[in-house]
């Protein structure tokens, strides 16, 4: 699937132009893409500089090579991180990667089979009884009619060796610390610099000069690297967000976890034939944790463990001490525990203040713009949609298509997302709560009682005298989850598991997917142009709850799904998705109509004023029924402009809902969508203005030209 993509994006390339009489802003612009193709080329200044080696950062510098943007990446550990950390990657991030050469099938292939890991079971121990299950995969989750891609469980660390593979394959060369002086060479493009630490950023007008410093023999060396934008992709701890002095707003120290990363293939295989599942929220008198089973088959996996300092000390938490907490969760000896790494970490709800700074030259991404609970997988697929919307943009005004204004449609349109994902990973964060609470172990309680042990001893006791009280009040309250309370001829412990069943059944725990929320998030303001319906829905609460995704036409909206095939060859089994009409090569506008007259007319004008503006643009035509002279109908209708597409609808015993019917448009209308695959503009019926220049405007506003500077 991924060499014929490849093929029909090479398919489709900008044909006949004419000539066009430009006014002043046009020669101004087009000065700036003779600059600009020389700040790609040969100058010194870079156009791209990414500090941050994660997920976020190698998905933006595969989306900026794929665009023709030269960039570079920085990373200040002296390796690659090997920790599991984030492993649920959505359907629209599995979208993205469906572009990316492939990479898509590739995690698909790799990660464990989905009947490993679609629950989530709750237990007294591993091996003890299970108080509840949920099935988080639905029969929808794996039929494709909403989306071309499935989601997947695959671990981060492997997820980076995929994206690191393929900046290699374009190119990438990867330094460490000690095989580049930063005395006598310039930062290239298609480098990852590994142990380089960005120290301080100086934002001028026209560049940015990032500061570095890596250690060397023993001595730490600094050199200045001059690029055109600096985006900030270094996680929540993020350098680049406190150099530029942005704020945090949110919530703070939710929870204190330790992670405690290990192997044990026995552990894997007892799970894979007893009950196998993704998380295990273990509740005994003796231990609470919750496991992640990040790949079952090769026995892997991180305990996560409520860590409560000061009188808990990370130094306590050795191997020999996680291997018997880890024991004590299993309920029975293992011989294969492997600890692997320990580390804590803090759980915040946090969005940046702005993602802008610097004179709009530094940009944050990811985890540094926003730091999310893990509840439900936010992090790493917020930002690495982050990074899909972001490059274009980028592109977009480095080659002189777009002004740098764009730019803050960047803010606008993520800011907006991080936000509600925000809320609606504390939403579940709450969801999950809700079960130890059932029990009798109410998180909150917990978090009290450490507060008022820090706020009244914390002075005045020592602090092993501290750590037992703490422990004492703790053990005190596991004793809820005894054999002896917790039982069904127990009144208290059978109204407990009553009430655990009803949340069960209920869908109020923890969720793992949100298909409204991951393909059917819309910006409702940016590089767009909103209409009187899309304005008219009130902003939605996010709830925490699973709801199905609907797929709509309105302007910020992510273009939906449908199987096509080309028209000139719908006898063939091949088929493609809408999404992939948009090229992930070039800064691509696409323009879908019906093969009407009006339509016709109307990419006509598309096309005129597309070049106007210098900006890529492909007009798909989308027919209703296999029509032997469409191709002809299309090309005589649409001459001398060439990149153009004829599709229809591919053979689906699914649905039988037509394109129209699933934008609820009528055929008569017209949708123009961005590179990123988010709709721009749409007539929902025919345009009874002048074609021309309602497409000026549109354009105009998207790529942020003032109407002044169009042609009169």
């Amino acid at each position: 699937m991924a060499g014929f993509l490849s093929k029909f994006y090479r398919l489709y390339r900008t044909g006949a132009t004419n000539d066009a009489v430009l006014c002043n802003c046009y020669v101004q612009r087009r000065l700036l893409s003779s600059h600009t193709d020389r700040i790609n080329g040969h100058d010194s200044i870079l156009p791209v500089l990414i500090v941050g080696a994660g997920p976020v950062g190698l998905v933006l510098s595969i989306l900026l090579t794929k665009l023709g943007v030269k960039c570079a990446v920085v990373e200040k550990s002296r390796d690659f991180s090997r920790h599991p950390q984030a492993h649920f990657i959505n359907n629209r991030s599995m979208e993205v990667f469906r572009k990316l050469d492939g990479l898509a099938d590739e995690i698909l292939r790799y990660q464990p089979p989905v009947d490993l890991w679609r629950k989530f079971i709750y237990c007294t121990s591993l091996t003890g009884p299970i108080l509840g299950s949920v099935d988080h995969m639905q029969p929808q989750d794996f039929d494709r009619i909403v989306s071309p891609v499935s989601v997947a469980h695959f671990s981060q660390y492997k997820l980076m060796r995929l994206l690191i593979k393929q900046l290699q394959d374009i190119g990438f060369q990867i330094r460490s610390d000690g095989s580049i002086s930063c005395d006598d060479r310039k930062l290239t493009e298609g480098e990852i610099l590994l142990g380089h630490e960005c120290t301080s950023i100086n934002a001028t007008e026209n560049n940015v000069t990032v500061t570095v410093s890596s250690e060397r023999e023993g001595k730490y060396v600094t050199k200045d690297f001059q690029c055109k934008f600096l985006v900030g992709t270094d996680g929540a701890g993020s350098t680049v967000r406190k150099l530029t002095g942005i704020g945090l707003r949110g919530e703070q120290d939710l929870q204190k976890l330790i992670s405690v990363h290990f192997t044990s293939h026995n552990l894997g295989q007892y799970l894979i034939n007893e009950r196998p599942g993704m998380l295990f929220f273990i509740f005994n008198t003796e231990a609470i944790g919750v496991l992640v089973a990040h790949d079952l088959k090769q026995g892997e996996f991180v305990l996560q463990v409520p860590f409560y300092p000061p009188q808990q000390k990370f130094e306590d938490f050795s191997s020999r001490m996680c291997e018997e907490l880890i024991l004590k969760l299993v309920g029975k000896e293992l011989s294969d525990i492997n600890v692997l790494d320990i580390k804590p970490w803090v759980m915040h709800a946090e969005v940046a203040d702005e993602f802008l700074a610097g004179n709009n030259r530094i940009i944050l991404a990811g985890d540094a713009a926003h730091r999310f609970p893990p509840a439900g997988g936010f992090g790493m697929n917020t930002g690495i949609q982050d990074a899909h919307n972001l490059a274009w943009k980028l592109a977009s005004v480095l080659k002189g298509i777009a002004q740098p204004s764009i730019l803050f449609t960047y803010e606008t349109e993520r800011r907006q997302i991080a936000t509600f994902n925000t809320a609606l990973s504390v939403e579940n964060f709450k969801a999950a709560m809700a079960v130890p609470a059932a029990l009798g172990l109410d998180p909150s309680i917990a978090n009290s009682v450490h507060r008022t042990i820090n706020d009244t001893f914390g002075s005045i006791l020592p602090s092993n005298l501290q750590r037992a009280i703490l422990d004492g009040i703790f053990s005190i309250g596991r004793l809820q989850l005894s054999d002896s309370l917790l039982n069904e001829n127990n009144p208290l412990g059978s109204s407990r598991l009553s009430k655990l069943r009803q949340i069960f059944e209920e869908g109020k725990s923890l969720q793992l997917q949100f298909p409204a929320e991951d393909l059917g998030f819309r910006y409702s303001k940016g590089a767009l142009i909103s209409d009187g319906d899309s304005l008219s829905s009130p902003p939605e609460t996010p709830t925490g709850r699973r709801r199905d995704y609907v797929p709509s036409s309105d302007p910020g909206s992510k273009l939906p799904h449908m199987n096509i095939q080309l028209l000139s060859k719908v006898m063939s089994e091949d088929a493609l998705s809408t999404l992939d009409l948009v090229s992930v090569d070039n800064v691509e506008f696409v323009l879908i109509i019906a093969p009407i007259n009006e339509s016709y007319q109307l990419a006509q004008a598309a096309f005129k004023v597309a070049e106007e503006f210098k900006v890529p643009l492909k007009v798909c035509v989308m027919w209703q029924d296999e029509i032997t002279d469409g191709i002809g109908s299309s090309e005589k209708a649409l001459s001398p402009w060439k990149n153009y597409i004829d599709v229809i609808k591919a053979e689906c015993p699914e649905t039988s809902v037509s394109w129209w019917d699933l934008c609820r448009m009528t055929d008569r209308g017209a949708i123009l969508v961005r590179p990123d695959e988010h709709i721009a503009w749409r007539a929902k019926s025919e345009i009874k203005n002048d074609p021309f220049l309602e497409l000026r405007r549109v354009f105009s506003a998207i790529l942020r030209f003032e109407p002044s500077c169009t042609l009169s």
